[in-house]
C-alpha cells in the first residue's frame, strides 16, 4: 500500500475486489477498482456514478464502466495523460472556475 491515502480514502477486501479508492468530484463519484482474476491476474475496473431523481422522488444511481487489463495500462495512462496535457494548455486559467471546482475548502 501507498502512504498517499488515508485509510478513509480506500479499502482492502479478500476474494474478487482487491482495492478501491472512490473519488468524489462534484455530483459524481468515480470509483477505481482492482479486482483478481481467477487466476490471480489483477486488472482495474473504473466505475462513473451519478445520483439521478426519479420521476417518483426516489434516488438512483447511473453507472458507467470500463475494464482496464494490465497489458493496455500504459497505452491507457499515455493516452489520458496526453489529453488532459491538451485541454490544460487551450484552458485559460480561471480562478472562479477553479473555486468553484475546490470542493476541500467549505466553510460553514
Amino acid at each position: 500500500m501507498t502512504d498517499d491515502f488515508e485509510k478513509t480514502d480506500y479499502m482492502e477486501s479478500s476474494g474478487d475486489d482487491v482495492f478501491s479508492k472512490p473519488v468524489r468530484a462534484g455530483k459524481r463519484t468515480y470509483f477505481f477498482d482492482v479486482k483478481s482474476t481467477r487466476g490471480s491476474d489483477l486488472y482495474i475496473t473504473l466505475t462513473e456514478s451519478k445520483r439521478r431523481v426519479d420521476r417518483d422522488g426516489r434516488f438512483s444511481y447511473e453507472k458507467h464502466k470500463i475494464f482496464l487489463y494490465r497489458e493496455d495500462f500504459e497505452k491507457f495512462t499515455e493516452g489520458l495523460n496526453e489529453v488532459i496535457a491538451f485541454v490544460r494548455e487551450r484552458l485559460p486559467d480561471d480562478p472562479v472556475r477553479e473555486e468553484r471546482r475546490d470542493f476541500s475548502n467549505v466553510d460553514f
